[in-house]
């Protein structure tokens, strides 16, 4: 499958919002059970943007998305700012193409460019497809949460996974990466 990787943008949303409904509808990466509309994850999009994580996309040659990642803050306590938490969603018929794969090293890059030390996957279902391309990149076993979640009459474990990126703790981080404000303190 040919396709190229951009930066998201908000002409996106409407193709982003369907991904998200087949993964909430249909799968176990979200927990979510109502699948939201555009004008609702035009608010999330604008925000992950707005705080300066990257969002990216992967299209095809004739422009359709065939899916999205992003990162946003782990947690919003101050002394988590150097961690990010991915997130990866495809189109049906972009599983098992290595799109995910693509994505997930860009967003690596991105987020090693930007600063931050570690990256942390929540994999809901604990989901082996999200599970094996977390490990591809370099990612280790963090935790085994079970039971976390009831969706189509299944109790659900997360895992997690993390990354270190760039120096991870082997050097203490830049404190101006992102501001304090962005952060509870």
């Amino acid at each position: 499958m040919s396709f190229t990787l951009r930066d998201a943008t908000l002409s996106d949303i409407p193709a982003i919002t369907e991904i998200y409904e087949d993964s909430v509808l249909n799968g176990v990466a979200s927990y979510e059970m109502t699948p939201p509309g555009e004008a609702e994850m035009t608010e999330r999009f604008s925000t992950i943007i707005g705080n300066g994580y990257p969002y990216i996309a992967a299209v095809d040659p004739e422009g359709a998305l065939l899916g999205y990642a992003y990162a946003s803050a782990f947690r919003t306590r101050t002394a988590y700012r150097f961690i990010v938490e991915d997130s990866i969603y495809l189109a049906p018929e972009a599983r098992g193409q290595r799109v995910g794969k693509a994505l997930l090293a860009e967003l690596i890059r991105r987020c090693t460019a930007l600063g931050f030390r570690q990256m942390v996957a929540v994999i809901g279902g604990a989901h082996p497809a999200s599970v094996a391309v977390h490990r591809a990149a370099g990612f280790e076993h963090g935790g085994l949460m079970k039971g976390t979640g009831f969706k189509h009459g299944r109790w659900l474990d997360t895992i997690i996974m993390q990354l270190a990126l760039g120096e991870g703790t082997t050097t203490d981080p830049q404190p101006d990466v992102y501001p304090d404000t962005l952060y509870r303190k």
